[in-house]
């Protein structure tokens, strides 16, 4: 059996924090705001597991209400919905992520992201597609003023 999720984030960019994503430190002025490190690749992904899977969303398991959150690694996310995804019964096939970011220039760090990201999800970076889109200038996006990033992942029960 297969099964599909897919998953969305999106922060505000804000002067005084790293910019994380894909498990990434980008060079960039500006990082994302949130309680952990507002890793939106991450969260995407993780929100997509989980959905695959029914269990919910990253916010009823990493509350920013929790302050055991404040400044997690969000690699703890998603290595906790491949965990569950496992204690269900799946495995990740692959996953598909689309970065929406005007600023900066994802591309010098897509291969990298790719690699992380496989790692995290337990499959070869063949099965990752990491891809970087602006938003043409429209809205906050367009304006530099966040970042958003739709995931989805392919789960499956059978074996390899």
């Amino acid at each position: 059996m297969n099964r599909i999720g897919m998953g969305y984030d999106s922060h505000r960019l804000v002067s005084g924090r790293p910019l994380i994503l894909g498990g990434l430190q980008i060079e960039h002025d500006l990082g994302l705001a949130g309680h952990s490190d507002a890793d939106a690749v991450l969260h995407a992904i993780t929100d997509a597991i989980l959905g695959a899977i029914a269990a919910g969303d990253i916010g009823e398991l990493f509350p920013d209400t929790d302050p055991q959150w404040a400044g997690a690694d969000s690699q703890v996310f998603l290595r906790r919905a491949v965990s569950l995804a496992a204690q269900s019964g799946c495995r990740v096939v692959n996953c598909d992520v689309t970065i929406i970011a005007q600023q900066p220039k994802l591309s010098p760090y897509k291969p990298q992201m790719q690699a992380s990201i496989a790692k995290a999800l337990g499959v070869d970076t063949a099965a990752v597609s990491v891809k970087a889109k602006t938003n043409e200038g429209m809205d906050a996006i367009g304006r530099g003023e966040g970042i958003a990033v739709m995931a989805a992942v392919l789960l499956t029960t059978e074996t390899l």
